[in-house]
């Protein structure tokens, strides 16, 4: 209850705090490409269930057609203002909107597509599912640019499942053991300070 009131307050003034850049950011992705503002894809959250994800669209319209979920910092689908915004992580802003819907937290295991989420064990499955989804988490800290480790890659989809994928599972299933209210502050606290810095 601590952490849902927390999440709720949080998202809320959070999204007010933000709104006038929101704006900006809005105006700048449709000048730029045609298309809508907010990027929906699908996403597995708690228990196994789906949810459309808000974030600002970063690529060029119907991306997914023209490549892989995973996406390098050189990657050509990403449009000008997408590359500023994956930079500094500021396409992930609008998942307040998902944690106030209550289909995301603001900390916990990042959500997956469904296609990762059928790589993984039922036991892996069993853990990470078993709460709701996050904005940031152990594996956001440790993997904060993931476009610029693929950025250069031949195959970025091979190069996330080899070298990202096997971290970021072992540090999500770490989350779901250690949660507590004080780690997430701890990771709230980071994540703040690796976008600024």
């Amino acid at each position: 209850m601590v952490k849902r009131l927390f999440d709720i307050v949080f998202a809320f003034f959070g999204l007010i705090l933000v709104l006038p850049l929101f704006l900006i950011i809005a105006i700048l992705i449709k000048r730029e490409s045609p298309g809508p503002v907010f990027y929906r894809g699908t996403r597995i959250g708690k228990g196994g269930r789906p949810f459309r994800i808000f974030k600002f669209r970063s690529m060029v319209e119907n991306a997914e057609k023209l490549g892989g979920p995973s996406t390098a910092g050189d990657d050509p689908r990403l449009t000008k203002i997408g590359k500023f915004l994956k930079k500094y992580q500021l396409d992930e802003l609008p998942q307040l909107i998902n944690v106030l819907k209550g289909e995301m937290s603001l900390v916990g295991p990042r959500p997956e597509v469904k296609m990762y989420v059928d790589m993984m064990t039922e036991e892996e499955r069993k853990i990470i599912l078993s709460i709701k989804p996050g904005m940031t988490d152990l594996a956001s800290l440790w993997n904060f640019h993931e476009g610029e480790i693929l950025k250069g890659s031949l195959d970025p989809e091979k190069t996330y499942l080899e070298k990202i994928r096997p971290t970021k599972i072992k540090l999500q299933l770490e989350y779901v053991k250690k949660r507590s209210f004080w780690l997430d502050l701890k990771i709230i606290l980071k994540t703040i300070l690796k976008i600024l810095i």
